[in-house]
């Protein structure tokens, strides 16, 4: 069974997010806080989505998607980004991971989003397995880039000059 996440899930979401890490090998990355989880979630400028996935027999968590919107300039409308999806070990094989891929395709169509997207780690050759299953396909001409930690922390405070070309008021 698949379902929208309550606030009470927060806790068992911040675990699927720990194990999710661990299992990408990246354990000390997955810093974020129930509190954070809480507010991104449910908060009053909530921007973030979640679903769980319940074991049919015994109604406990075994997986959860967590997802927020984003937007093609080229197609004009919303799509939804993947940012996590897990399924416990001893869970999988059991249609979990499809079951919670096929709700976020149903509130694409139902809602006229053109895309879901989200990216795999290129050695999780399992989790590429199943996805090309499903039919999504890589996007191989596109490198993703990432600003963080220190470098985010010095462009963001500097000048930018008179023209920062942010396309956006100051």
């Amino acid at each position: 069974m698949i379902r929208t996440a309550r606030p009470e899930d927060v806790p068992q979401i911040v675990r699927f997010v720990q194990e999710l890490a661990l299992y990408e090998k990246l354990p000390e990355e997955a810093k974020a806080t129930e509190e954070q989880l809480h507010t991104a979630l449910f908060g009053p400028e909530a921007a973030v989505f979640a679903h769980i996935a319940e074991d049919d027999t015994t109604g406990r968590p075994v997986g959860f998607a967590l997802w927020f919107l984003n937007f093609s300039t080229w197609d004009g409308v919303h799509g939804i980004y993947l940012e996590d999806l897990y399924v416990r070990p001893e869970a999988r094989g059991g249609g979990h991971g499809k079951a919670l891929l096929t709700e976020l395709a149903r509130i694409c169509v139902r809602r006229g989003y053109s895309r879901l997207q989200w990216s795999v780690l290129d050695w999780n050759e399992p989790s590429i397995g199943f996805y090309r299953s499903l039919g999504a396909v890589p996007q191989d001409e596109w490198t993703v880039f990432r600003l963080a930690g220190g470098p985010l922390a010095a462009l963001g405070a500097t000048d930018g000059g008179a023209d920062s070309g942010a396309g956006g008021p100051r």
